[in-house]
C-alpha cells in the first residue's frame, strides 16, 4: 500500500485534538513514502476552505471536492480520481470513510476499504497497513 485517501465529513471534521492526531499520522505515513488525499463529497465553493486547508499547508498532497471533479462517491470514477491524484493504481490505496456504501464501493473498485467510526480504531488498522510506528 502506498496511498491513504481519507473522507472529510464524518472523518476528518472531528474537534481540535482529534485533527492533531490525525496530523500527526499523516506526517508519520508521509515519513514513510505515502501518498495523502483527501476525497469528499462536497460540492466546492468558498465553503470548501477548511477542506482545502489541509492541502494548502501540506497535510496531504491532494484535496478532491466531488463538484470540482465531477464525481461523487461510491462511483467508480471518484475513487479513480483520487488514485491518479496520488500518481498510484486504486490497487495501492487505502480508502477510509463513515460511510459504509462508500467503503465497500471502494473495496469492489479494487481498494482496501475502512469503515471509520473513530480514530482510535481506525488508527490500528492505518498503522498495520502502512507499517508505521508511533503513537497517534
Amino acid at each position: 500500500m502506498r496511498g491513504l485517501i481519507v473522507d472529510y465529513v464524518g472523518v476528518l471534521d472531528g474537534d481540535e485534538e482529534e485533527q492533531r492526531r490525525w496530523r500527526a499520522l499523516f506526517s508519520a505515513a508521509r515519513e514513510i513514502g505515502v501518498s495523502l488525499a483527501i476525497l469528499s463529497n462536497d460540492p466546492g465553493g468558498p465553503d470548501a476552505e477548511p477542506i482545502r486547508e489541509w492541502e494548502f499547508r501540506g497535510i496531504v498532497d491532494a484535496v478532491l471536492l466531488s463538484g470540482e471533479i465531477g464525481a461523487d462517491k461510491p462511483s467508480r470514477e471518484a475513487f479513480q480520481a483520487a488514485a491518479d491524484a496520488l500518481d498510484l493504481p486504486m490497487r495501492d490505496c487505502v480508502f477510509v470513510d463513515d460511510s459504509i456504501v462508500n467503503v465497500r464501493a471502494a473495496v469492489e473498485n479494487g481498494l482496501i476499504g475502512i469503515m471509520y467510526q473513530n480514530f482510535d480504531r481506525a488508527v490500528v488498522e492505518i498503522t498495520n497497513l502502512f507499517d508505521i510506528d508511533g503513537e497517534f
